[in-house]
């Protein structure tokens, strides 16, 4: 069996086989085959609670419970510096 790829994954595989980080083609299609599954492997199970989590998330910017990036990111290094005493 013969299986033809389209430009842009030929190009990639090209580039892992260049950097020698494998052998072959069959090499890099086997682990990103191996990176499909264990990322299967940690969703599978979980679409109920990341539902349930983007609802709660929906719900809150409804209520107009969000901040802004900039201030979640001071928030929590606000957090942790008084947790881990971090300066």
């Amino acid at each position: 069996m013969q299986i033809v790829l389209p430009p842009e994954l030929e190009d990639l595989v090209q580039r892992q086989l260049v950097s020698g980080k494998y052998q072959t083609a069959i090499e890099v299609l086997l682990a990103g085959v191996k990176l499909l599954e264990q990322q299967e492997d940690i969703y599978q199970g979980r679409l109920p609670e990341l539902q349930q989590d983007a609802r709660i998330g929906w719900e809150a910017a409804q209520r107009g419970e969000l901040v802004d990036g900039s201030t979640a990111m001071a928030q929590i290094r606000a957090n942790l510096r008084s947790r881990y005493a971090i300066e």
